[in-house]
């Protein structure tokens, strides 16, 4: 499966959506174990955990609750611009609540790192991380993954909520993209 389109190039189905799917139901039967007696706020980044989000919380078997934040640190990049900027906060009180921070990729940390910290300063029972990939060759930060669904080496994905230049999120898969001169 090869598709050109406005200099990019797409190249094989790295993980379907059955893998995915399969991940997340698994991830979610974990945190229903964790959580059993407990109500968790999951916190989806947006806007490419929303897939992964939804997946994941599917498949848990607890009360929960849902917000969002928009942080950005890459734009229409393909590399992060080591800057993070929040535009839309979590509108949950988060005191004294369990929180899952969700997101789609952690690579150099950097956005998980600041997050994490922030959320904590709201005075959460705990903060732990959900991410649909880590791309641990990239990291500058410490950052700990509590529910992970794939490790992949340095190549830059799209498809399953991940996009480049807002393009390729709808993509029920995902696969690695080049940026053809």
């Amino acid at each position: 499966m090869s598709e050109a389109t406005n200099n990019y190039q797409l190249n094989d189905v790295m993980f379907t959506r059955e893998q995915i799917e399969g991940r997340a139901v698994e991830i979610g039967r974990r945190i229903t174990d964790d959580y059993a007696a407990e109500e968790v706020v999951f916190v989806g980044v947006l806007r490419g955990a929303f897939m992964w989000l939804s997946e994941v919380v599917k498949s848990v078997d607890i009360e929960t609750r849902l917000d969002f934040m928009v942080v950005s640190s890459y734009g229409d990049a393909t590399k992060s611009s080591g800057v993070v900027r929040i535009d839309k906060d979590i509108s949950e009180n988060v005191e004294g609540m369990h929180v899952i921070l969700v997101e789609d990729i952690v690579d150099t940390g950097t956005t998980l790192h600041y997050l994490k910290t922030y959320l904590e300063g709201k005075g959460p029972a705990s903060v732990r991380i959900c991410a649909l990939l880590d791309k641990p060759s990239m990291r500058e930060h410490r950052v700990d993954i509590d529910y992970l669904g794939f490790t992949v080496g340095d190549v830059f994905l799209v498809g399953y909520g991940l996009d480049v230049g807002q393009r390729y999120r709808n993509l029920p898969y995902l696969t690695s993209v080049k940026v053809e001169a």
